[in-house]
């Protein structure tokens, strides 16, 4: 065989194996993504420390709240949730709202994203209520504005109208224990005297 020949065919094996060496080391960064012990639930936002955006949404049809507006965070600590009556996490993590919204130190605000009227209504005549306003955000509009990666999702505005916290995905019962409720102290805890 000529030389050319044998640089030829080692060519040849070297594009062959070149996407399999890409492959493994592209599969390689997502295991160590996969099995780094993050946990996901705790997507950094930019909009941490930031004014709450703002936000009008007209109210849930045939359901006797408030929409959902910026005002609503005036002098009140308020969890966002965003919600959609066909999002099955959002049906998981549901109990544990009904839970925190027996607590009266603070709002629960739904932001139903994407869903039709009477399936969101239904999901509530379902499971229960937890909101005291619901904005309905049928082109998702205002999910972008909050940075929204999927549902559910769930804001923590402060009474200033600051977002303090976000938690990405269902709740647990952990993460309420672990992560949300001492958010929820440290901002009862700035409040003043009074």
């Amino acid at each position: 065989m000529s030389v050319t020949g044998e640089k030829s065919n080692r060519s040849r094996r070297l594009l062959f194996l070149l996407p399999l060496l890409v492959f493994l080391a592209l599969a390689a960064v997502f295991l160590m993504q996969l099995f780094s012990g993050r946990d996901t639930s705790l997507v950094p936002s930019a909009l941490i420390g930031r004014d709450a955006p703002q936000t009008d949404l007209p109210p849930l049809e045939g359901m006797s709240l408030p929409g959902l507006s910026s005002d609503a965070f005036a002098g009140r600590i308020t969890l966002v949730n965003v919600w959609g009556s066909w999002c099955l996490p959002c049906r998981q993590e549901h109990p544990l709202l009904m839970q925190l919204a027996r607590d009266e130190r603070f709002v629960i605000a739904g932001l139903n994203y994407k869903d039709k009227p009477e399936n969101a209504r239904r999901f509530l005549g379902d499971l229960g209520n937890p909101y005291d306003a619901i904005g309905v955000d049928q082109n998702g509009r205002a999910a972008i504005d909050w940075g929204v990666y999927g549902v559910p999702e769930t804001f923590l505005v402060g009474p200033e109208g600051r977002i303090r916290y976000k938690h990405v995905g269902p709740f647990t019962p952990e993460s309420v224990q672990n992560d949300l409720m001492p958010e929820i102290e440290k901002l009862l805890a700035e409040r003043p005297a009074g």
